[in-house]
């Protein structure tokens, strides 16, 4: 299901009721809630889904937590309200990892998402309804978010297009705060083109949001570069202990597929990226425990009243967010308590730093960084891991949130079954080459994968 396929019909009705049919074991939809399109615009008529930490006016934004159980959106981000104006019309709010802290889907309060290509898996997270939702053909695309891969992993793991534009190329006005710095509105789609036209329609500058940038070039057109004439780099932290022999074995395919068509693909040592994800799980606890503090049970969703203003706080946030949530806001806590703060958080800041640099600096000379976009294959639902092994499943995708750059997770067949995602990263605010490149791939894959696998 393309959005070119459905353009001039009316498929709306079709999509809920193939949510009300495939869903209850999925689980992958929170909510039916419609927010009509434009009727006069070009894709009225055609739905999508959106992560429920994306607010639209009239529907709810639970945040896939107990504390916005019954939040009620007063307004609709810039993202979705640019949607709703070329005609798109939303169905749904789908189901997440509360306050987009994890990359299972299985830290929701509304239960946990499964993967349409095996049930018995995650779909990946934060953003899994929103991928699984895709994939089980519900709609052509959705949105969701990305703070440190929670839209290509779950694309990945669910074997669809997942995109992450550059930072400040779409709007997070009404889009709940995790990490500020990092976080970004992302699309899902069965193929690049949609996923092209989709950011295509949300993108530019928003007064409502000051970390927007203008963007001159059309994503939907091809700029003029091929496969035959990009240069690509494989870091080689890529052959990470913890990555899958299986993984990386296909990993391997996909680099003989683009040689063969002509692209130079290098291997070179970027050491600065080992240390990916402890600047993330510094900085992003850090700004969360910022942004959250505000659901305190007077301002926001519940408030579980106690005797004393501090312990209905205390009450409040120990009955309404779950675990992983109180982990990360604890990590954050400490982080920037004054003793460490220069050891912790301002270290972090500063490799941050000379990580981006580098990243540039590699960017200069190639089009794009190339790597399969999970070390592993999804693990399976309730399946016992350390929390650090979860956190490491974003060793590949965290450094293009830690320097802004676009990136893009592709489908490259299956590994043992389940779905395999390849992770272009580009320069910085030059999506239209990083999409050219990808859509081209994208395409000749489709046609001539069976070689390669």
């Amino acid at each position: 299901m393309t959005i070119d396929d459905l353009i001039g019909k009316n498929v709306i009705e079709e999509s809920i009721k193939k949510i009300y049919e495939k869903d209850k074991e999925i689980n992958s939809v929170l909510r039916i809630e419609k927010a009509e399109g434009n009727k006069d615009g070009d894709y009225f008529g055609i739905p999508f889904l959106v992560k429920d930490n994306i607010l639209v006016e009239g529907t709810k934004t639970t945040n896939g937590s107990k504390i916005l159980e019954n939040y009620n959106s007063p307004y609709t981000a810039t993202a979705v309200e640019r949607l709703l104006k070329a005609g798109f019309t939303v169905v749904g709010k789908t189901n997440m990892d509360e306050f987009a802290m994890g990359n299972t889907n299985e830290h929701s309060a509304f239960g946990p998402v499964r993967n349409p290509k095996d049930l018995a898996r995650v779909p990946g997270g934060s953003s899994g309804g929103s991928a699984a939702a895709v994939a089980a053909g519900y709609v052509p695309f959705s949105l969701g978010s990305d703070t440190g891969g929670s839209v290509r992993q779950p694309a990945a793991f669910c074997g669809v297009v997942g995109f992450k534009p550059s930072y400040g190329m779409i709007s997070r006005y009404g889009l709940t705060a995790f990490s500020s710095s990092l976080d970004q509105i992302g699309v899902f789609a069965n193929n690049v083109k949609d996923a092209r036209t989709v950011t295509e329609i949300m993108k530019g500058k928003d007064p409502k949001d000051s970390t927007t940038l203008e963007h001159d070039k059309d994503l939907v057109k091809d700029v003029e570069i091929d496969l035959s004439k990009t240069k690509i780099c494989i870091p080689k932290v890529v052959y990470h202990e913890n990555a899958d022999d299986n993984v990386i074995k296909q990993f391997e395919r996909a680099i003989n597929f683009l040689r063969s068509k002509g692209a130079i693909v290098d291997v070179k040592d970027i050491p600065e990226l080992e240390y990916s994800v402890a600047i993330y799980y510094i900085i992003a606890p850090a700004e969360a425990s910022s942004n959250l503090s505000r659901y305190d049970g007077v301002k926001y969703g519940l408030r579980n009243d106690a005797l004393g203003l501090n312990r209905m706080y205390k009450s409040t946030r120990e009955v309404g967010f779950g675990m992983e949530v109180k982990r990360r806001i604890m990590m954050g806590t400490f982080n920037l308590s004054s003793l460490y703060y220069d050891q912790y958080y301002s270290k972090a800041s500063k490799v941050r730093k000379l990580l981006s640099d580098k990243i540039k600096e590699v960017l200069n000379d190639y089009n794009l960084i190339m790597t399969p976009t999970s070390p592993v294959l999804p693990p399976k639902i309730g399946e016992k891991l350390k929390p650090l092994d979860y956190y490491l499943m974003d060793i590949f995708t965290i450094p293009a949130n830690l320097n802004g750059s676009p990136a893009i997770s592709i489908p490259f067949g299956d590994v043992q079954g389940l779905p395999f995602g390849i992770q272009f990263i580009g320069r910085y605010m030059k999506d239209e080459e990083l999409l050219t490149i990808a859509d081209n791939f994208f395409k000749e894959t489709s046609r001539e994968l069976k070689n390669y696998v």
